[in-house]
């Protein structure tokens, strides 16, 4: 009797080239993508006389250091303009595409790639950020890599990798009114901790999942290294091919149909097995914020800030005790009694048009209290959201509307919060001092996040009344 095979298993097995040592295997890297930060890796492989393998796998854009405002000023700076234009000497010398400053095409790494159609389904697909997981999303094997390994690449487009197990999350049932993707992805990270998917792929499968558009999905995908995955993934489907179908790197005519044939061949087999198993039920999710310094420290938005006594594992009370300190935050207080002091919507994790949207839609005849910016993914969804008029009723509601990049995501860029102050992020990190030195970070979706500029607290968006929509 045959066994099924694991999507994971079928794309893996394809990309092999070689055995190594130490279960060690060459794995085929199809689609590299690279931003400013890929610097030192160009400067090492230029200094050893090397030459890109494949140019035309290799796609840039500068991201995680370029201003959201005042950019011509802010590049100024000599570190981040040598990088900016590092990025754009080296990609044509070497005859890579690049998405630089001024191009509407520009964006984050992983906003850009979907959205030119880069991102497929089947195939391997690196970077060098840990949130690469989020081409997961088209049913891609999609992981971050070092710099050392970003060279490595570069020459050979392979890389030594040691096979991780896989494990399949299933989420089942209709998501309730005002749950987002964002919500599920801070739920299950919540009930498997960050260490829960070390050493693994993670597959998200059920009704739940299926339902999700392109871009829930990429929300799902993209926090799943704040899990300890290697990967997410996706089945390719029907909604799938619908957003690829016509993008300008996805196949066409002959091509697009041989594509579809062998795309609708990669989900998992019925009776593959998984080395691990998780279920959720969609039902029982509700609006979602992270209460410490961990995305597993996330909690329904209408719990208590938990108490560590309670909590037997000496190891996790501590971990708790300092988060709070870190945090400014005592035990029992109801979350809804949470202010905030800024509001930062965009990152990898949600800055697409529907992200936007669910923001409009929350803030609308509304007035901000608090400071809040919105950095859209790339210049083409800032081009579509003014086009929609987003961007009148985000100014109009008092909210800062951006260039794209990462912003405040990484803090690295000029786009960081002052020390003590407490910010509503729809990004994928709450780490100390993430988004400046001694901000305390609370992670939630875009709808909670615009719920939380209008109140100034963290606040439940379904009892405003507002459409609460987006990844």
């Amino acid at each position: 009797m045959s066994v099924g095979v694991t999507m994971f298993d079928k794309i893996w097995r394809r990309h092999v080239v070689a055995e190594g040592l130490g279960e060690q295997v060459l794995l085929y890297v199809d689609r590299h993508l690279l931003h400013e930060g890929s610097g030192a890796a160009f400067d090492r492989l230029g200094g050893a006389g090397r030459r890109v393998r494949r140019p035309e796998s290799c796609f840039a854009t500068a991201d995680h250091y370029v201003p959201t405002t005042a950019r011509v000023a802010a590049t100024a700076e000599e570190e981040i303009r040598g990088m900016v234009e590092g990025l754009a000497r080296h990609t044509a010398e070497l005859g890579i595409s690049h998405f630089g400053l001024g191009d509407a095409r520009q964006g984050i790494v992983h906003v850009i790639g979907p959205e030119q159609g880069l991102t497929q389904p089947g195939i391997t697909l690196v970077c060098g950020d840990s949130h690469t997981a989020t081409h997961g999303a088209f049913g891609a094997l999609a992981f971050g890599i070092g710099s050392s390994e970003v060279e490595h690449v570069l020459a050979t487009q392979c890389l030594w990798q040691k096979k991780p197990g896989v494990m399949r999350i299933r989420v089942d049932g209709a998501r309730p009114f005002g749950v987002t993707a964002k919500d599920v992805i801070l739920s299950v990270i919540a009930r498997i901790g960050t260490a829960g998917g070390t050493g693994h792929a993670i597959e998200y499968a059920g009704s739940a999942i299926s339902a999700m558009s392109m871009e829930e999905r990429m929300t799902v995908c993209n926090m799943s290294i704040e899990a300890g995955a290697r990967a997410g993934m996706i089945a390719p489907d029907e909604t799938t091919f619908g957003y690829l179908e016509g993008r300008p790197h996805a196949p066409r005519g002959d091509m697009w149909e041989r594509a579809l044939a062998f795309w609708k061949t990669l989900p998992s087999d019925p009776g593959a097995a998984f080395d691990r198993e998780v279920a959720l039920d969609a039902r029982a999710i509700v609006p979602t914020v992270t209460w410490g310094t961990s995305p597993q420290d996330a909690l329904p938005i209408t719990g208590r800030v938990p108490d560590p006594s309670a909590t037997a594992d000496p190891v996790r009370r501590a971990s708790m005790e300092r988060a709070l300190s870190y945090m400014g935050l005592v035990p029992g207080t109801p979350l809804t009694e949470v202010r905030v002091d800024r509001v930062f919507i965009g990152s990898c994790t949600n800055s697409r048009i529907e992200d936007l949207r669910a923001v409009a839609a929350v803030v609308e005849g509304r007035r901000a209290v608090v400071p809040a910016m919105v950095v859209p993914g790339s210049g083409l969804i800032k081009r579509a959201a003014e086009a929609e008029g987003l961007d009148r009723i985000f100014t109009a509601a008092g909210l800062e509307w951006r260039d794209p990049g990462c912003s405040m995501c990484v803090g690295m860029n000029g786009d960081v919060g002052r020390e003590g102050e407490r910010c509503a992020s729809t990004s994928n990190r709450n780490f100390e001092g993430r988004q400046g030195q001694g901000v305390r970070t609370h992670l939630m979706s875009p709808a909670m996040a615009a719920a939380a500029a209008v109140t100034g607290r963290l606040t439940d968006v379904r009892t405003l009344g507002a459409l609460a929509g987006g990844a």
